[in-house]
């Protein structure tokens, strides 16, 4: 128990101090912003001209993945204040004993590690949703710790799951590391998802870095003095159906209340990516695009009218807006780290001495650093790769264990990168300085874990 009580004691001191010194996550985007521009003129040796060009002409290029992260969220928020959905959501929280919180903790962190593993939109989303399900019926839970839980999905498996953007982009036809527009392949052929995602290395990496952050996350409950919240507090961040609206007689009533417009809009919404499913196959098929087309079909369905669809629609809005303000500043971020040779330059600090033994960690090390400036896995990677690939068939590193590695750290630094965990805090009207104590103690021990693993991993996978 004395080592258990002092793992509390640090998580409980760290957030004291995080609290009231981490800002909010707006405020860190510029912060990084700032030192992404001062590396570029110091380091990378761009003139300050250049960098602050490179900085505005990146801010508007990640609006059509900004759209489908918002779109993602709302339609997912829909989905989730539907009346099934939300007694489905209900039941699942009820299953832990009141009486002891550390199961409502467990039961957080299995649930967002399963929907990361499937998707890290659902993974956003989803476990927003669930975290206020689950303060209510567990009213003794600790709430910083019950977030932490709640993001663990996106710090431990989703690089590694269904949905991790760089092994897609490695298995998609015409990506620009096969095909780039300069005309030289980064890569010289497609690596199926059963070659990355589905080899066993990478199967027994999550169940074993997931184990790991559950664990910790768990031990970190307090014992004494949990910051729980009040049942009116969590009434008050509970989301919830929208009410029936009475049948308005006129005959634009009976037209906003006929529900043959939801099921048009499902059956043209779904049509399509089931042909293109049976046509075109599933890796081919299966984007943020087409998580999104699953999303909205389902809302659409789940709420069966369409005002009701719309307003919960409305609602969703309310939660992505967040992310909707950051997305061009993190943009301007990319724009500095590809145009004003800022991400070549860090690369190069990484690249410089190493060997087949030590890239794998240099690679997850690299990668988890750049993840605090750039939190996009697949526009990351497609920043990283036309350098840290030939870097490691230089000294004898495969293409899919330098993809893993990127992939793992891009993971572990999530937990400390606030951009994902937006929709979290925005539910629950908590400050990322309130839960990165918690957080930060799990990422170190996702990194222990890690830092082992790339000393393990074959060179040649």
């Amino acid at each position: 128990m004395g080592i258990v009580e002092g793992l509390q004691g640090v998580g409980a001191s760290l957030t004291r101090v995080t609290e009231r010194w981490v800002p909010d996550s707006w405020v860190i985007c510029m912060a990084l912003t700032f030192v992404a521009l001062v590396l570029a003129v110091l380091g990378a040796g761009a003139g300050v001209e250049q960098t602050v060009v490179a900085w505005g002409d990146g801010v508007w290029t990640l609006l059509g993945l900004s759209m489908q992260f918002t779109l993602s969220l709302v339609a997912a928020y829909a989905c989730v204040t539907s009346r099934p959905v939300f007694h489905m959501l209900d039941r699942l929280a009820s299953l832990p004993n009141p009486e002891r919180p550390r199961q409502a903790i467990v039961l957080t962190g299995i649930f967002s590690m399963a929907a990361g593993y499937l998707n890290a939109a659902v993974c956003t989303v989803g476990c927003a949703m669930f975290v206020p399900f689950v303060l209510r019926r567990n009213p003794g839970v600790d709430v910083r710790v019950t977030i932490a839980a709640a993001y663990l999905g996106l710090g431990t498996v989703w690089h590694g799951g269904l949905s991790a953007s760089a092994p897609l982009i490695l298995a998609t036809p015409g990506n620009p590391l096969l095909e780039p527009a300069s005309g030289v392949p980064i890569v010289d052929r497609l690596y199926p998802v059963t070659e990355t995602l589905f080899i066993p290395f990478n199967l027994i990496y999550l169940l074993v870095v997931g184990g790991v952050a559950l664990a910790a996350v768990t031990l970190l409950h307090p014992v004494r003095d949990p910051r729980t919240l009040t049942p009116e507090q969590s009434e008050a961040i509970l989301p919830r159906p929208p009410p029936e609206e009475p049948t308005v007689s006129s005959p634009a009533g009976r037209l906003d209340a006929f529900p043959g417009w939801v099921w048009l809009a499902a059956l043209l919404l779904a049509y399509p990516l089931g042909h293109s499913l049976l046509t075109r196959g599933f890796g081919a098929t299966w984007t943020i695009d087409a998580y999104n087309t699953v999303f909205l079909t389902l809302a659409l369905l789940l709420h069966g009218r369409p005002r009701e669809f719309l307003r919960a629609c409305r609602q969703g809005v309310d939660t992505a807006w967040g992310l909707i303000i950051q997305f061009p500043f993190y943009a301007g971020i990319f724009g500095v780290m590809q145009n004003a040779g800022l991400g070549a330059w860090l690369g190069g600090w990484f690249e410089r001495g190493a060997t087949q033994a030590t890239y794998p960690l240099l690679v997850y090390l690299y990668s988890g650093v750049m993840n605090l400036f750039v939190p996009s896995g697949g526009s990351k990677w497609l920043i990283e790769a036309p350098y840290l690939i030939p870097a490691g068939q230089e000294v004898g590193v495969s293409t899919v264990t330098v993809m893993l590695a990127y992939a793992y750290g891009d993971s572990t630094t999530n937990l400390i990168q606030p951009m994902w965990a937006i929709p979290l805090l925005a539910i629950t009207r908590m400050r990322f300085g309130d839960v990165v104590g918690y957080t930060f103690l799990v990422a170190l021990a996702c990194a222990a874990v890690s830092t082992v693993a790339m000393f393990l991993i074959p060179a040649q996978l």
